[in-house]
């Protein structure tokens, strides 16, 4: 296979698997492309050209990992521009004092979940303010979740450690105080013993935000018919609740601890 600086990941390690390790270990930050979820993600849009930059090697230290492996390397082709979504009128208008200024970065690097202090301070904003989220991510679950509330959004990525993520609410609702969950709690044991013999199962605890909710619905993806799949979660997942319901899934939630809930996901 010849590969160029626009070759994509995604088609370097459909062609040969192996390609994975040789990645991996010219850095760490390509650690991540060994979860399967985000290598799904991440692999699909970039190229190598956008790899050397995202990991801050060179290109060619890239292609002399490849070429072991039997990948012909063409180095004449240049790299193309980079593909950037051109920013809304709501940022190129805004005033600085309309901005609200959220860093969760904090928040996250002591492992807890910022929805919460994210959903407060979307409900506080008044008219014409705009919400700026500063974290190390694109949050695209929220970003799904606000727009269907009538929000719009811009997330650009300033440099490897930060990705700032905008919240206008041109015709927005505020999101609700919570979810409702009364329904979510009932009739476990029976639905339980119901689907016991056809179970998938996936413990997304350890993984970090925003891995849980992007796991799950690749998960409910490839889930067979007639099956449940059973979660091992750390916390009630607000920001997956809605999604089931609008794909149709039904689902019931058991809350074990403060740091432990389950969930049984279905089709409704």
């Amino acid at each position: 296979m010849v590969i160029t600086a626009n070759t994509k990941i995604a088609a370097i390690l459909k062609h040969n698997p192996a390609a994975l390790e040789a990645i991996v270990s010219i850095s760490p930050k390509f650690e991540k492309l060994r979860n399967p979820v985000l290598r799904k993600l991440m692999a699909g849009r970039a190229s190598l050209s956008m790899a050397s930059k995202i990991s801050g090697c060179r290109l060619h230290e890239l292609f002399e990992k490849l070429q072991p492996l039997g990948f012909v390397v063409d180095e004449t082709v240049p790299a193309f521009a980079e593909e950037k979504r051109e920013a809304p009128d709501f940022i190129r208008s805004i005033q600085k004092e309309q901005i609200v200024v959220l860093d969760v970065r904090p928040v996250m690097a002591s492992g807890k979940d910022p929805l919460n202090i994210i959903l407060e301070k979307i409900r506080a904003l008044q008219p014409k303010q705009v919400l700026k989220i500063q974290n190390t991510f694109e949050p695209t679950p929220l970003m799904k979740l606000l727009q269907k509330q009538g929000f719009e959004s811009y997330a650009t990525a300033i440099n490897n450690n930060l990705v700032e993520t905008w919240f206008y609410g041109r015709s927005a609702t505020a999101p609700p105080n919570n979810t409702p969950l009364t329904d979510a709690t009932k009739n476990w044991n029976q639905l339980f013993e119901r689907f016991k013999d056809r179970l998938q199962t996936i413990d997304v605890r350890n993984l970090e935000m925003p891995l849980p909710m992007l796991t799950i619905l690749e998960a409910l993806d490839n889930l067979a018919a007639g099956t449940a799949l059973f979660v091992y979660h750390k916390r009630i997942p607000v920001l997956l609740l809605p999604e089931l319901v609008q794909r149709k899934f039904d689902y019931r939630i058991k809350e074990i601890s403060d740091r432990e809930v389950h969930l049984l996901i279905f089709n409704s």
